[in-house]
């Protein structure tokens, strides 16, 4: 894992704009606003896989959002999960219910979609985790009360997604994750909403609703960061 000296350190010291590169700006007011600024957008991919939930996306991946993302993910970027958290809970208010009648249906659990375990390794952190856990605080702070809940676990092992197929990916998937046993009774809190930072084909929400449903949990949506929806991408 990353050592707590480089995260203090990505938090303290000065950095470049991981949009634009902008110098020692951090992230600069226009690469945060094509972050977090626009109206989270209903994304569906074609074809969409058997399973999938509604889901919404805070933006494209494209330009100052793609650099963001992987500055964050594959860079180790960390001080980028708070804007990050930020867009995807714009998101995620796109897809919870305003309605009293669901206020009563309990509370909302954010479900991370688990990264491959040799990502994990090689990258120091789980960028999707951490950027829940963002987004669950930025919700709360705004009076939505949410639990981040990475309940989700690999099954068996998987290889890194990027550049499969569309089919590729469902094989890879297929029966991937789970919800361990002792975990499944978390999902009884209230409706759950699976997070990711980017939605590509959706194969791996698509898997994730699988395996949350097949524990008792109820998936009401999903929400992500941004959107790739480029034909097998």
């Amino acid at each position: 894992m990353l050592g707590w000296w480089q995260e203090l350190a990505d938090l303290v010291l000065p950095a470049d704009c991981a949009g634009c590169g902008a110098p020692r700006t951090g992230l600069c007011p226009r690469c945060r606003e094509a972050l977090c600024g626009t109206r989270a957008q209903r994304a569906l991919p074609g074809p969409a896989p058997e399973g999938l939930p509604p889901v919404y996306a805070a933006g494209a991946y494209t330009d100052a959002v793609r650099a963001v993302l992987l500055a964050h993910k594959e860079r180790g970027a960390l001080r980028l999960a708070a804007p990050l958290g930020a867009a995807l809970a714009g998101a995620v208010r796109a897809v919870l219910p305003t309605t009293v009648a669901a206020a009563a249906a309990g509370l909302p659990l954010l479900v991370p979609v688990p990264s491959a375990q040799r990502s994990v390794a090689a990258r120091g952190h789980d960028p999707v985790r951490r950027i829940a856990r963002a987004a669950a605080g930025e919700l709360r702070r705004g009076g939505v009360p949410v639990r981040a809940c990475a309940v989700l676990r690999q099954a068996r092992g998987v290889i890194d997604q990027s550049g499969l197929s569309a089919g590729e990916r469902r094989r890879n998937l297929a029966g991937a994750l789970v919800v361990p046993p002792g975990a499944a009774g978390l999902l009884t809190a209230g409706p759950v909403v699976l997070v990711d930072d980017l939605m590509t084909t959706g194969t791996s929400l698509a898997e994730g609703a699988r395996a949350v449903r097949a524990a008792g949990g109820r998936v009401i949506g999903a929400a992500v960061v941004a959107a790739s929806l480029t034909p097998g991408g």
